[in-house]
């Protein structure tokens, strides 16, 4: 039986970048006391929430993959040995901007990065004004804790994606959200335990929480938390996060559940992905 003690956090906006960065140090660090081997933050964990605008003065939030804040986490890890999955606004090259989110191994090594695929376009997501869709496929990152992929927010909504995730061996898949309520609260239920079960893997889903009004006052919208662990069989692996206030959340994941839960549901052995051709037709 292998356990792997996973955090994931859920916090809103300070106000400023340098708090942000600090507040989330101040996450590992308690997941460490903890016990934690793994965490993983909220989507764009530093800055705010800036899709529900468009506003050029947020490109300034982006950094490379290995930038400044990449490497702070990248001593931490270091320090706490400590896998990391850290979101970021990814700054390839001047214009040409990406969600992302960097794996850094327990030693502190960057296993590489994940740039999310599907990017919404409607009110108050404002995405395609900031991100490129992701061109580097749904890589699995063998961490110190076993294979990790990840899938951010708005893919969640893509079941192929974690399909492909599956197949690449993912074992724990981490999905960083900035989700608030209208539309996706339904979806919020069952969308992480339908992905856990028809996978056969467990998922963690870290979302915002609060109103992130000192940005953008009237405007702002309230990110509902109720962050997430579930396991192979469709369950929650523990309570959801709270609904209204900051957490760290830690849990324990049975790697051995994986086997056994796919050996009773045999979805890879029938599974028939010669029969579906119209879901990669263009």
């Amino acid at each position: 039986m292998t356990v792997v003690r996973a955090a994931i956090t859920q916090t809103t906006w300070t106000g400023d970048k340098e708090s942000m960065i600090a507040k989330h140090e101040g996450f590992a660090r308690q997941a460490a006391e903890q016990g934690a081997q793994i965490i993983c933050f909220q989507e764009l964990f530093y800055g705010p929430y800036f899709g529900i605008t468009e506003d050029a003065k947020y490109y300034a939030y982006a950094e490379p993959a290995d930038g400044p804040t990449v490497q702070r986490f990248v001593a931490l890890a270091t320090e706490l040995n400590m896998v990391m999955v850290l979101p970021i606004y990814e700054e390839d090259q001047p214009g040409v901007y990406y969600n992302t989110a960097v794996v850094v191994d327990s030693d502190g090594t960057i296993l590489g990065k994940y740039r999310k695929h599907h990017i919404p376009h409607l009110e108050k997501f404002w995405e395609k004004f900031y991100f490129r869709p992701g061109n580097l496929g749904y890589p699995v990152f063998k961490t110190a804790v076993g294979p990790v992929g990840v899938y951010i927010c708005y893919d969640r909504h893509f079941p192929e994606g974690w399909r492909e995730l599956g197949l690449n061996g993912a074992q724990i898949v981490f999905n960083p959200n900035a989700t608030k309520p209208g539309l996706s609260n339904r979806l919020w239920e069952i969308e992480q335990p339908a992905a856990a079960a028809a996978n056969g893997y467990f998922v963690a889903a870290p979302n915002r929480v609060g109103k992130e009004d000192n940005e953008y006052g009237d405007a702002a919208v309230t990110f509902y938390g109720t962050s997430q662990f579930v396991d192979p069989r469709g369950n929650y692996v523990g309570e959801l996060g709270s609904g209204e206030h900051e957490e760290v959340l830690v849990r324990d994941l049975d790697l051995g559940m994986i086997r056994e839960v796919r050996d009773q549901w045999q979805f890879y052995r029938d599974r028939r992905p010669d029969s579906y051709a119209a879901i990669t037709a263009p």
